[in-house]
């Protein structure tokens, strides 16, 4: 079973997403760069004698992104017109809603309408259909409010931390189906002599990044034919400048690792990334990838944990529908107007959507 341990943390530790650290990370490694289609044209923001920073990438497809607009790009293409490229602000091949502005002082004001004016105004100099600004959170979205900018609504699943003591008071706060199901799924973990251990920072050495990276080109490669997006060097990199921001839930079984999975978390909230298995083992999945951060979020007394996009499997592990929000700015009148009345009537099938979702949770009446 996985075993958690209280960590002393920092109570500044930011989103690790918008830090420098990460998103130089992608760039140096070439990772998000123009070869790959994410070529990065940040915008340099004056407040005072402190620099912020607005990611945005001139980008040449939509892959990466998690907001998927590939039927805009296939109107444009039958009106013989362009889509690509267009610019985006988000964290490449990150759908973890979160702030958008790298800052050393998030006191210092910020004038978001000369902002959203000088982007719009790139995007017309060059001709580019569109900008996109991907899973902000609410503070972004309200500061980024326009009426210039289409609104766009998804779902994620996150977990939410109310005040648990353990795995064992969360798991009583389930139905007893659900309560009853979850338990036997750890308990195949045992049975099948599988192991689970939590490593962070510095303790996670050169042997599981080894294994981990294996199993992450292993796992894509099953799914699309690829290597991943991120190559072995952004993990490198990451591994020694964001080492107080990662958590490596390892699986072994006869002492030999057999999976693990790659989490990043700040202050308040824990991030599931990544995750490989070296072959099938039931509920290993799961228990990598939910249970243990969940009990890690409890220990640690983390208040979310956002285990990455789509999974509606999660809902019955206790995961709630939780909206997202993407801003759209569109040059062409016509396409802008075209798409404004398409997400007037998907608005209403994300409602359903999430309504539909919180009857699937396994939560007790109260």
């Amino acid at each position: 079973m996985t075993f958690s341990k209280k960590l002393n943390l920092s109570n500044n530790l930011t989103n690790p997403f918008i830090k420098r650290h990460f998103l130089d990370a992608l760039s140096e490694s070439n990772s998000a760069c123009a070869d790959t289609g994410w070529d990065p044209l940040h915008i340099r923001i004056n407040q005072g004698n402190a620099g912020a920073m607005l990611p945005l990438y001139l980008k040449t497809h939509s892959m990466g992104e998690y907001v998927f607009d590939h039927p805009w790009a296939n109107a444009y293409h039958r009106h013989g017109l362009e889509y690509y490229p267009k610019l985006v602000t988000a964290i490449p091949f990150t759908p973890s809603m979160g702030p958008r502005i790298v800052s050393p002082d998030n006191s210092l004001p910020i004038n978001y309408t000369e902002l959203i004016n000088n982007i719009t105004e790139i995007a017309t100099n060059r001709r580019l259909s569109s900008w996109h600004l991907l899973f902000g959170n609410t503070h972004v979205v309200r500061s980024f409010e326009s009426p210039e900018l289409l609104t766009r609504k998804g779902v994620q699943y996150h977990w939410h931390n109310r005040g648990y003591s353990d795995f064992d008071d969360f798991l009583n706060s389930l139905t007893s189906k659900k309560r009853k199901m979850i338990r036997k799924e750890r308990e195949s973990i045992s049975r099948q002599e599988i192991a689970v251990t939590l490593l962070t920072g510095k303790k996670i050495g050169n042997s599981v990044w080894e294994l981990f990276y294996n199993l992450y080109e292993r796992t894509y490669a099953k799914r699309n034919g690829t290597r991943g997006y991120l190559t072995k060097k952004f993990f490198n990199l990451i591994s020694s400048s964001m080492s107080d921001q990662l958590l490596m839930a390892v699986a072994t079984r006869h002492e030999k690792p057999i999976a693990c999975a790659l989490y990043f978390y700040d202050s308040e909230c824990l991030y599931g990334r990544y995750w490989g298995s070296t072959s099938e083992y039931d509920h290993l999945h799961f228990e990598l990838c939910y249970y243990a951060g969940i009990e890690f979020a409890i220990t640690n007394g983390l208040v979310r944990f956002d285990a990455g996009a789509q999974g509606e499997h999660k809902l019955i592990r206790g995961f709630e529908p939780v909206e997202t929000t993407s801003l759209h700015w569109i040059r062409s009148p016509e396409f802008r107007h075209a798409i404004s009345s398409f997400l007037e009537q998907e608005e209403p099938h994300v409602v359903e959507h999430m309504e539909r979702a919180r009857q699937l949770l396994p939560y007790k009446s109260t």
